[in-house]
C-alpha cells in the first residue's frame, strides 16, 4: 500500500469548513475587539469636557450607531440578508427619523401662559 498525499473529496470537505470557521471566528474576534475599543472610547468621552451639550450628544450618538451597526450586521447577521429586511430597516429608520424631527420641530411650540421648565440644569 502506498500512501498518497492526495486528499480524498470528503477530506478536502472537512479542510475548506475548518478553513470556513476559522475564518468566521476571526471576523468575530476583531469585531468583538472593535466593540471594546468602542465601549473604551464612550467611557473616555465621558471624561472629555465639550464645550456643548449637543456636541456632547453627537459624539455619544456617533459611538453608539458605530457599535450597533456591528451588533446587528455581524452578530445578528444583517449584512448577509436579503433586501426585506433591508428595506425593512431603512423604513424604520426613516419613521425614527420622522418621529424625531416632528418632536423637535414641536418642541417649541407651548401652550399660552405656560413655562418652559428644562430636565436638565447643569
Amino acid at each position: 500500500m502506498s500512501h498518497s498525499s492526495a486528499h480524498s473529496p470528503a477530506e478536502h470537505a472537512v479542510d475548506d469548513h475548518d478553513h470556513d470557521v476559522a475564518a468566521h471566528v476571526r471576523t468575530y474576534l476583531i469585531i468583538f475587539g472593535a466593540l471594546l475599543l468602542g465601549t473604551v472610547l464612550t467611557v473616555a468621552m465621558y471624561y472629555v469636557d465639550f464645550s456643548s451639550m449637543a456636541l456632547t450628544v453627537a459624539v455619544a450618538l456617533f459611538i453608539a450607531t458605530i457599535k450597533a451597526f456591528l451588533v446587528a450586521g455581524y452578530f445578528m447577521h444583517l449584512l448577509s440578508e436579503k433586501k426585506l429586511v433591508f428595506g425593512v430597516l431603512i423604513l424604520a429608520a426613516i419613521f425614527f427619523i420622522s418621529l424625531m424631527g416632528l418632536t423637535l420641530w414641536g418642541s417649541g411650540d407651548l401652550p399660552r401662559n405656560s413655562d418652559f421648565k428644562t430636565l436638565y440644569v447643569p
